[in-house]
């Protein structure tokens, strides 16, 4: 990246956008963020949030408004499109709103830049560790392999950890690498899936180069918590703090990657400013795996909260039980380093958390939506 290089961001206003936006300012970029401010993610009022660099150009609009969106993308030279519907649970029950959204939305910009690229020489597309389905397991007799969902009889019986379909033993879970078959489970890891096939395609015929990053579970400060689908972690932080105790699905021992959304901006810097990763799908992660009682463990630590967690024993449709990154790939091509470890990061988390005032707890709501649907059980 050069001094005054432009750069657009869709999904700017949000949480790894206006993070992302406030790096490259620093490096002398000159960011426009495009946004529609979704109430769900920044709440009902719809004005510009408070944690919003003041010198940061704001665009309100629609991804599949092309009168809006195109100008802004004709001006720029790098376009990061991060914009999207968030939530696998509601996806399963919004499934037009969620592909209106993000699959036609994603296709408008693409449209955009076939008719008129102007300036643009990077692409980098958001996509999602949720489009892997199940992480990667090996089998003791049957060695590497990659199930599908649990069979629902199986959950039915609460036993929750995934057998092999070859001699029904116990897997145990490994990092996920990049070249893992992809079984999505719910209409918003389809999306993504769709992001990241659309923009590499894209990239191939026009010969503009595009990255797309495979974000594992994401924490840090300016996490939506008006958003009941938000982060684990950022909900189980906010549920705390109001006194009541985190809801944990299934029995918490499920193991996925939390990233650190500083370590998330600089996988972001080195996919636009090295050509290393140009047209290929990287992890972005820690490399380390953690379980959801583990990261509520660490927040009650944080918080000094006593009151524990409530273990549902509930599952939800499309639910996986174990994903965690592997890193070697982003490592070996743009000398990707997570520094952020979750012991180190939680308090950050925290302190945002803490500040927030009057934000409904929107968590219990979304699991009677889901529960009313038979979409958790």
């Amino acid at each position: 990246m050069s001094v005054g290089e432009r750069v657009l961001i869709t999904g700017g206003a949000g949480f790894v956008g206006s993070h992302l936006a406030d790096a490259l300012a620093r490096q002398g970029c000159r960011v426009v963020l495009f946004d529609n401010l979704e109430p769900q993610v920044h709440g009902g009022e719809g004005g510009r949030p408070e944690y919003l660099d003041r010198d940061h150009e704001l665009v309100i609009g629609d991804v599949r408004d092309p009168d809006t969106l195109g100008p802004r993308v004709r001006e720029a030279e790098v376009v990061v499109y991060l914009a999207a519907m968030v939530g696998v649970g509601q996806s399963m029950y919004q499934v037009r709103r969620y592909t209106e959204v993000n699959t036609l939305g994603a296709a408008n910009l693409l449209q955009i830049l076939v008719d008129d690229p102007g300036q643009v020489r990077k692409l980098l597309v958001a996509s999602s560790m949720s489009i892997y389905g199940e992480g990667a397991y090996t089998c003791p007799e049957h060695g590497p392999v990659a199930p599908r969902l649990r069979p629902p009889e199986q959950l039915a019986a609460r036993a929750w950890e995934p057998r092999c379909s070859g001699c029904g033993v116990e897997l145990t879970p490994l990092p996920t690498d990049e070249d893992k078959p992809l079984f999505p489970t719910s209409i918003y890891a389809i999306n993504k899936r769709d992001h990241e096939e659309m923009f590499l395609a894209f990239a191939h015929a026009y010969r503009i180069p595009a990255v797309a990053l495979r974000f594992f579970n994401i924490y840090g400060s300016r996490q939506a918590l008006s958003n009941p689908y938000t982060g684990v972690a950022a909900i189980f932080s906010g549920r705390m703090l109001a006194g009541k105790p985190p809801l944990v699905f299934e029995d918490g021992r499920q193991l996925r990657d939390f990233v650190h959304v500083s370590d998330v901006v600089r996988a972001c810097e080195l996919a636009i400013e090295r050509p290393e990763a140009d047209y290929q799908a990287l992890n972005v992660g820690s490399g380390r795996p953690m379980s959801v009682l583990e990261v509520a463990d660490a927040l009650a630590g944080e918080l000094g909260w006593a009151g524990g967690v409530e273990i549902t024993e509930k599952f939800r449709a499309g639910d996986i039980r174990h994903c965690f990154a592997d890193i070697t790939r982003i490592q070996r091509l743009l000398g990707y380093a997570p520094k952020m470890a979750f012991a180190d990061g939680v308090g950050e988390l925290v302190s945002w958390v803490a500040r927030q005032q009057g934000v409904p707890d929107t968590v219990a709501e979304a699991t009677r939506q889901l529960t009313a649907r038979g979409l958790a059980r």
